[in-house]
């Protein structure tokens, strides 16, 4: 596991994570607790808001995306990853204690209380029903809703090999979310395209389970990585298959033109990368994959984007 020079750098983390060398000392506990050392996953959780909000606008012939509901998003997503993933430490640190991976999280390693972490995600929390709280009553709600689904995931791994798909259903929220912002209401295409990043969710998320399967079959976790096993590669050809089929049939729905169907004939080629180059024996070679997955992001996105503004 790699180690900052004060033994303090978390696994996933880059050595010149700006959390590491810049904040303050007793900031940093609270900060890697919120994963701001790791951003991934807080991108991971913003795309979908904007592919939502993208999708929505587009169909209603804007041509322009709304600036303030992007960075509104982009606030939220952040926050709300922050709040979440302290959610699952504070359910998770008896096992995070006991892995090598996670054995430097701040719960497990004693730099902060449960106590601690639960006000500072109620903290998060709160920040992020004040960004909610901008947008419509339906979507105000719908984003409500979603704590359901937040509470529940860091349990399910107990009772089932499937989390991915609990971590899919709420990670993907915002997809619903964003569309609602502009439409108020859900539509086929909003439902597509929710459905679609559940299956890219449980995509990448199998990659990156991979590098604890050996550590969760000790302690009695369950994981798709574990189910799948040595068939992950024709697991990941049907999930990424289905995301790309559900994507496209939301573009077309909405009315999409072709530099978004550009955009997701690239991602196709970029899932069929991940599949064939993947080394589930090697945890590197499964982090590379599931961060490269930032790329789908803004495929997408820009995408989406280049067909407004040319429109």
């Amino acid at each position: 596991m790699s180690k900052s020079t004060n033994g303090s750098l978390i696994a996933d983390a880059r050595p010149d994570n700006w959390v590491d060398r810049f904040a303050p000392a007793f900031m940093k506990p609270y900060l890697k607790l919120a994963r701001f050392d790791r951003p991934i996953g807080a991108w991971l959780l913003l795309f979908p808001c904007w592919w939502g909000q993208g999708l929505a606008e587009l169909q209603a012939g804007h041509e322009a995306l709304n600036l303030w509901y992007l960075l509104l998003f982009a606030i939220g997503a952040f926050v709300m990853r922050g709040a979440g993933c302290t959610w699952n430490d504070i359910i998770d640190r008896d096992y995070d204690a006991r892995v090598a991976r996670t054995a430097l999280r701040p719960i497990p390693s004693g730099q902060v209380t449960a106590r601690q972490a639960f006000l500072f995600a109620i903290c998060l929390s709160l920040s992020g029903f004040l960004v909610l709280i901008q947008f419509n009553i339906f979507t105000i709600w719908l984003g409500i809703a979603s704590l359901g689904l937040v509470a529940v995931y860091p349990f399910s791994k107990r009772f089932t090999y499937w989390p991915q798909i609990v971590l899919g259903l709420t990670f993907n929220w915002g997809a619903l979310v964003g569309w609602a912002a502009i439409h108020g209401e859900f539509s086929l295409v909003s439902l597509l395209l929710y459905a679609g990043c559940v299956c890219w969710t449980i995509g990448y998320d199998t990659i990156y389970a991979h590098q604890d399967k050996e550590d969760d079959a000790l302690l009695g976790l369950k994981s798709t990585a574990l189910h799948f096993g040595a068939h992950t590669q024709y697991w990941l050809i049907l999930f990424y298959g289905a995301s790309i089929a559900l994507w496209l049939a939301a573009a077309l729905i909405a009315g999409a033109d072709p530099l978004l169907y550009l955009a997701i004939i690239v991602i196709s080629g970029h899932f069929v990368w991940q599949i064939i180059t993947l080394d589930t024996e090697n945890s590197g070679n499964c982090l590379a994959r599931f961060k490269s997955n930032s790329t789908v992001g803004w495929l997408f996105f820009l995408g989406l984007l280049s067909d407004i503004v040319l429109r």
